[in-house]
């Protein structure tokens, strides 16, 4: 019996070597392809059923991964400057569809809970002692109570959103935000003493989803995207309020909540404050005297009347009439009787003057007959001598 073995030459050892290699060089294009699209630092729970919470790091990509990276920070406020922070990665990897937008975490009775953050103190401040100088970690960190499947985190891509439970990491509610477009902005803000997710489209739709349950709540179509500064300025603000830059030096504020156009015109600002003009101050005799400044006066009040005591003759001088109701209603009757003895007096001036143009027209009737028969005399009388008479 006979066994042949494979034979191995180099031509064969050359092209395995050619095709593993341009696999590996295919799948190394296709991971670059990946890229980190959103960061987010939070106190969670970074491994499934952990009992404790640490400080995490989530990391979501332009694939719709999303990585939780525990960080080990240094104890010590002194060594913070000096020791690293190590990155452990945790093995957890949480899947959307889509780029990831934004996260946020949210406590067991529906309140945000915002990152850490460390109290600035000037270090340069002499006032202040040398403890003060230290910085101070703030940590919104659950009781525990609350640490046994009751922190919630939300996150959001350009497809679609999903609240996920920790530390179990079930995923308790999904929404299919759109299928035929994308979401360009996304942010987790606070309306009516509640958080919710509001989203702006590419096709020009803003969106609210009530949170953690993510049902609808608002979908109105508002502008359409046509230039990249919108896509790009776009951001949502707490109180059902937006921004966005129309042009390099203008800002759009838009609002979707029915309490804040209500209140919108009390709002509106001021250009300056109305405020009184000063009464001018009284000028006293020393600073008068000693003052330097000199002063104009008036002819009139230096040698005039005014200065016997007497009314300037340009002062107005009230003339009291005769008061109470009955002074005005008789003044009334005493006007209205005037007026109607004037339109008499009218009247008969308008006859009169008829009169007076008749009487005038007879007259130039006679003075042009007169003017006849003195020309018809002149004709007859002007070819005969003084003897013909």
């Amino acid at each position: 019996m006979e066994i042949s073995l494979p034979v191995t030459t180099e031509e064969n050892r050359e092209n395995s070597y050619n095709r593993s290699r341009s696999s590996s060089i295919s799948s190394i294009d296709k991971d670059s392809k990946e890229a980190i699209t959103a960061l987010y630092f939070m106190e969670s729970f970074a491994r499934k059923n952990d009992s404790t919470i640490s400080p995490c790091l989530l990391v979501g990509t332009s694939l719709g991964m999303v990585l939780i990276l525990p960080l080990n920070l240094p104890l010590a406020d002194e060594q913070r400057f000096t020791e690293p922070v190590m990155v452990l990665p945790s093995g957890t990897f949480l899947s959307l569809k889509g780029a990831v937008l934004t996260f946020s975490c949210m406590d067991q009775t529906g309140g945000l809970m915002q990152p850490p953050y460390e109290v600035w103190r000037d270090p340069n401040n002499i006032d202040e002692n040398e403890k003060s100088w230290r910085r101070k970690l703030v940590m919104n960190c659950p009781s525990p109570s609350q640490e046994i499947d009751h922190q919630y985190t939300i996150i959001c891509s350009e497809k679609q959103a999903k609240v996920f439970s920790l530390p179990s990491q079930t995923c308790l509610y999904v929404h299919n935000i759109t299928e035929t477009s994308f979401i360009l902005q996304a942010n987790v803000v606070v309306m009516c003493n509640s958080a919710c997710l509001a989203c702006f489209c590419a096709n020009g739709h803003i969106m609210i989803m009530s949170l953690p349950s993510l049902r609808p709540m608002l979908d109105v179509n508002y502008l359409p995207v046509t230039d990249m500064r919108i896509a790009r300025t776009f951001c949502f603000t707490n109180e059902g309020q937006a921004l966005y830059l129309v042009s390099p030096t203008e800002i759009q504020r838009l609002t979707y909540s029915q309490e804040m156009c209500d209140n919108l015109q009390d709002m509106l600002g001021d250009l300056f404050t109305p405020i009184e003009t000063p009464e001018a101050q009284n000028r006293g005799f020393l600073k008068g005297l000693f003052g330097g400044s000199g002063q104009t006066f008036d002819r009139e009040e230096l040698f005039g009347e005014a200065t016997a005591g007497k009314a300037s003759r340009s002062l107005a001088q009230h003339i009291p009439g005769p008061g109470g109701i009955e002074g005005v209603k008789g003044a009334a009757g005493g006007v209205m009787g005037e007026l109607t003895r004037a339109r008499i007096a009218l009247d008969e001036r308008g006859q009169r003057l008829g009169e007076l143009e008749e009487k005038t027209a007879g007259m130039m009737t006679s003075a042009e007959a007169f003017s006849k028969h003195a020309h018809e005399l002149m004709l007859k009388y002007k070819d005969k001598k003084w003897y013909q008479f």
